[in-house]
């Protein structure tokens, strides 16, 4: 499909749901065979590309231009970061992330349920109504949202309303993780059908076409170059002076997505999720972490909250 009109320019409104965006983004670095993240700016140019496709054809990039991006996300609170390791410091990081790239960053934390996190539909509810409120006074030509949820089905019934056409980035995978859990996340096919661009993401990495090779590979995060850094030798620690909470000793091995830690008398298994304030494929054997030891659903001791120790 493809719009003829005269080269004038495109305005471009990218609003991402943060916590749907945070796991596509863990799945690619710890399932998926490319094990890297997405690279905010190669997104942005991805957009731009695909919009200049359907509004104007390849000679139409630059006439298509992100004029506003925001990002939403609930998050832990700053006193129960400051528990976790570096999650500020990687907090930050990201943020820095963000504003590099021109986006605005919109945050609720996460609630509380008898001492569990969980998610709740404000972070959601508060992405509806600032996309709306400014398609309204921006006139934006095209929304980009990059979510899954039906949620937003009236807030795409809405923006339709005022003439915006809306390009969704979906991704729809499954996968078995190492728990043996079938794990699916699939778009909302009610929110497909009220959009005016659904662009299956998975599909195109999978297997782009020779025109979008370069842009997929431009979706992900470079770690050529990078290092672990300061080379200093890690002891083994078994220690018996622990505070009351965490236990420290050394990873013993690194998979696709899980490793182990010593502690006698059984090696202890952790999963990507537990790591906190670093990436998860940061950790290499030797390397000192600090751990708290709980139950899993199985009865099994499993380490959680995973932190390189300092």
């Amino acid at each position: 499909m493809q719009i003829e009109k005269s080269k004038e320019l495109i305005r471009i409104g990218v609003f991402y749901d943060g916590n749907y965006f945070f796991h596509v983004s863990n799945y690619y670095n710890y399932v998926h065979e490319r094990h890297s993240r997405i690279s905010i700016s190669g997104l942005h140019d991805f957009i731009r590309n695909k919009i200049a496709d359907v509004e104007y054809g390849p000679s139409g990039f630059p006439h298509c231009q992100i004029v506003d991006a925001h990002y939403f996300r609930s998050r832990p609170g700053a006193a129960e970061a400051s528990q976790k390791g570096n999650l500020l410091y990687y907090d930050r990081v990201f943020d820095d992330i963000l504003m590099s790239e021109g986006i605005t960053t919109h945050y609720l934390p996460l609630k509380n349920n008898g001492g569990t996190q969980r998610f709740d539909k404000s972070i959601d509810v508060l992405l509806a109504l600032e996309a709306f409120e400014l398609a309204f006074h921006k006139s934006f030509d095209v929304i980009v949202l990059i979510a899954s949820d039906s949620d937003y089905v009236p807030l795409a019934r809405k923006l339709n309303s005022l003439g915006t056409r809306i390009m969704l980035l979906s991704w729809d995978f499954d996968y078995q993780d190492d728990f043996g859990n079938h794990r699916v996340t699939r778009t909302s096919q009610d929110l497909l059908n009220v959009v005016t661009y659904p662009v299956y993401m998975e599909e195109i990495i999978n297997e782009p076409t020779p025109e979008e090779e370069i842009l997929v590979d431009k979706l992900f995060v470079n770690k050529e170059g990078s290092s672990k850094g300061n080379g200093s030798e890690v002891k083994e620690v078994y220690s018996a002076e622990d505070d009351e909470d965490f236990k420290v000793s050394t990873i013993l091995s690194v998979k696709s997505g899980y490793g182990f830690i010593k502690y006698p008398p059984e090696n202890l298994f952790f999963h990507y999720e537990a790591v906190v304030g670093c990436d998860f494929y940061d950790l290499e054997p030797g390397d000192q972490v600090r751990f708290r030891i709980v139950n899993n659903d199985k009865g099994e001791d499993v380490a959680m909250d995973v932190e390189l120790a300092q």
